[in-house]
């Protein structure tokens, strides 16, 4: 095969480029740093991301993606061409086929905008696929069987909910709550609360670290009820890192952690402890966002399907899927049996890779050419 094929997984917070045989070969913040006089790109991914919140006038750092989709049309243009370039080398004479997963919910301008910038970064040809279906395929889910599954894609800008049966998506909502405003839910909290402006980078670190979906109160309550009953329930509790074990020990539930920021009062530096507790009080109706539309999906699901989205229960991919504890709320809230897909960062660019390899296959079915 002469000519390259590229599957991007272009998300508001990450992108991730793979390629069929090799993997993900390259997986970066979605920040492009411009120098404004010069109107030259000067840095992709991490380190752009490094200089947000610390460059001097002359130079600005965009997220071209906001939302899951294309924001800054020239931006997303320059760094999807880097992705190109550091994927396939700047020797190759070939232009390559790109594949990238679009969120269930965009437009038809929006789809149009994301084709454009492929083809002008230097792509001989542009498929889109939805998210929820790349990363259904890439959670290993087998979408083409006439049994319905049930994924819940957390991502940075958008979070879709899609029920999938015989290759298709028979009942979808997408939401666009993600990662980014839980991050911005913790800063408003935090300066509102304690009188401390924090920045993006620090938001996204507290989330990382001591971020819960449960409070250790919560956690504690033995409300597995039914399901710690049923052995295979137990598995996939255990299988997304809430096993029954683990809520008996509070150490592992309350965490803290000393951040540093602007106090708003005197202006000056000042340290602080949150705990996880607090952050799941910030983060709580984004979160309770998230469970509103997988409960709509649910309501609209054919009566067959959900007997078989009961027996298997729902799948939950996504970087926002690495919140501690949010397969557990999902399953308290729903009473649907919930667990984290292996790697769930990587489902949607895995998807790709397997849609690239069989690309014949799949054209049809679930993809769009332009």
């Amino acid at each position: 095969m002469l000519s390259k094929r590229i599957g991007i997984d272009l998300g508001t917070c990450n992108s991730i480029v793979f390629l069929p045989g090799k993997g993900a070969v390259l997986n970066e913040p979605s920040v492009v740093a411009v120098g404004i006089a010069e109107n030259k790109v000067l840095a992709v991914g991490q380190e752009a991301k490094e200089m947000t919140g610390r460059t001097p006038d002359t130079i600005r750092v965009y997220r071209p993606l906001k939302d899951g989709v294309i924001a800054d049309y020239h931006v997303t243009q320059a760094m999807i061409k880097y992705f190109i370039k550091k994927a396939v080398g700047i020797f190759s004479f070939f232009k390559p086929e790109l594949l990238v997963g679009v969120p269930a919910g965009i437009t038809s301008t929006e789809k149009r905008a994301v084709v454009e910038a492929g083809m002008s970064a230097g792509a001989k040809a542009v498929y889109i696929a939805k998210e929820p279906i790349l990363a259904a395929i890439g959670a290993g889910i087998p979408i083409n069987s006439c049994s319905g599954h049930m994924i819940v894609d957390i991502g940075g800008g958008t979070s879709e909910v899609a029920v999938i049966s015989l290759g298709g998506i028979v009942t979808s909502s997408s939401l666009r709550v993600g990662g980014d405003k839980i991050d911005r839910a913790i800063s408003n909290y935090i300066k509102q609360k304690h009188n401390l402006a924090i920045g993006e980078q620090t938001s996204e670190e507290i989330k990382i670290k001591i971020g819960t979906a449960l409070s250790s109160s919560a956690s504690n309550k033995n409300l597995f009820s039914k399901e710690a009953d049923d052995p295979k329930n137990v598995l996939r509790l255990n299988r997304s890192g809430s096993s029954i074990d683990s809520v008996n020990q509070k150490n592992e539930l309350e965490k803290e952690l000393e951040i540093r920021g602007r106090d708003l009062i005197s202006g000056l530096p000042r340290n602080f402890k949150i705990s996880s507790n607090e952050i799941q009080e910030a983060i709580h109706d984004r979160l309770d966002e998230i469970v509103q539309i997988i409960k709509a999906v649910l309501r609209d699901t054919p009566p067959e399907l959900s007997a078989d989205i009961m027996d298997k229960g729902m799948v939950v991919s996504g970087g926002g899927g690495m919140l501690r504890n949010i397969d557990e709320l999902i399953s308290r809230a729903t009473g649907v049996p919930c667990f984290l897909a292996d790697e769930s960062l990587l489902c949607v660019a895995k998807g790709t890779g397997v849609v690239l390899e069989n690309l014949n296959a799949y054209k049809k079915s679930i993809m769009t050419k332009k």
